[in-house]
């Protein structure tokens, strides 16, 4: 088994604000000197794993980052009959394994104090220990802490592909087994602002003409390069051995990639894009991204003029860029993949053959 699974997307959005920064405007990065739009790392895994296709390939195989595990397991001891006082105890006791847990006289004291990944297999053997102190069995902190409530592998696979960390128990931190980068335009942008407005719909005629409500709102638009890296051999560790579902879950990050989009803004501007070009690469040498391919920016005069639905423009010019990257790194370098596949929209390959590919 090919060890390293690369993908390169290219990906045209329309004009929209997918992931904002804190003033409320389209993230940028400065890039060969140029303004590029940007998708964080962070939301880009944000909306794979809570898409619908990650909730359809992998169903019961899927961790929740919470705050509150032990709320459920106070609901679960309050439902199953145990005192109030004995019960909220008892849930800060078995939530305190997964993290810093807060003050007893906090509005909220089951909760941690951070957000945890938690897996299915943790939160059934918390649940479990909470009813055998329904059952009797004394439940304190140094009981929960021996119960083996923590695993060290298990079967949620987005905990497999993108990591955790467990401030309160290092030793049950998870490796990310997929590496994902920040996409950027591969062309320069400038950011716009729409001036809009809302009319007041009961307002009378005799009344002044002007808006009920005036705003802006900022968005751009362009080609993104997206690359990303998953290391087989380690998902299937952190899978705990599941060949099989590792390979569903690699089919099922792939499909995301290509399809799915962070959600900000969306109901203002339906940006819902698909891939225009994916590259999959499979080998056991060193990864490499090929965002050196934009590091100067695509310009309008590149423009190839090729045939078909997805040709010409800066979308064209890019795959030609790109391609001419790998080509010379792979000159220099000797060949990074021992097979690869490639799907152009409107040229050649689909995006069932490249998750088949990338499954492996």
């Amino acid at each position: 088994m090919s060890r390293f699974l690369q993908l390169h997307l290219l990906t045209f959005f329309p004009p929209a604000n997918l992931n904002r920064d804190d003033t409320g405007r389209p993230k940028t990065a400065v890039v060969g000197g140029a303004t590029r739009l940007r998708l964080s790392s962070q939301a880009l895994k944000r909306a794979w794993r809570t898409s619908d296709i990650f909730a359809a390939a992998l169903a019961d195989h899927m961790g929740q980052r919470t705050q509150r595990l032990g709320e459920d397991v106070l609901a679960h001891l309050r439902a199953g009959g145990m005192a109030e006082d004995k019960a909220l105890t008892t849930a800060r006791a078995i939530a305190g394994v997964f993290g810093k847990i807060k003050d007893v006289k906090d509005s909220n004291p089951t909760r941690i104090e951070q957000l945890a990944f938690i897996a299915p297999e943790e939160r059934a053997a918390a649940l479990a220990l909470a009813d055998r102190a329904l059952a009797g069995e004394k439940v304190d902190e140094k009981t929960a802490a021996e119960a083996g409530l923590l695993r060290r592998a298990d079967t949620a696979a987005d905990i497999a592909l993108f990591g955790r960390m467990l401030a309160a128990d290092p030793d049950y931190n998870r490796e990310a087994a997929a590496q994902v980068a920040h996409a950027i335009t591969t062309h320069r942008v400038a950011v716009e602002d729409d001036y809009y407005t809302a009319v007041d719909d009961l307002k009378r005629p005799s009344e002044d003409a002007g808006a009920g409500f005036l705003g802006e709102a900022a968005f751009g638009s362009g080609v993104f390069y997206l690359y990303l890296c998953v290391d087989r051999a380690l998902l299937a560790r952190n899978l705990g051995g599941d060949e099989a579902l590792a390979a569903t879950t690699i089919g099922a990050l792939v499909e995301a990639a290509a399809t799915a989009a962070p959600r900000g803004k969306q109901n203002s501007f339906a940006a819902h894009g698909r891939a225009g070009y994916v590259l999959a690469e499979r080998g056991d040498r060193q990864p490499r991204t090929l965002a050196g391919a934009f590091a100067r920016p695509v310009e309008p005069g590149e423009d190839p003029g090729l045939e078909g639905p997805g040709g010409g423009g800066i979308m064209g010019a890019s795959i030609l860029r790109l391609r001419g990257f790998r080509a010379g790194l792979d000159k220099a370098y000797g060949a990074a993949a021992e097979a690869s596949a490639e799907m152009e929209v409107g040229n050649e390959g689909t995006l069932a053959e490249i998750i088949a590919f990338a499954r492996g």
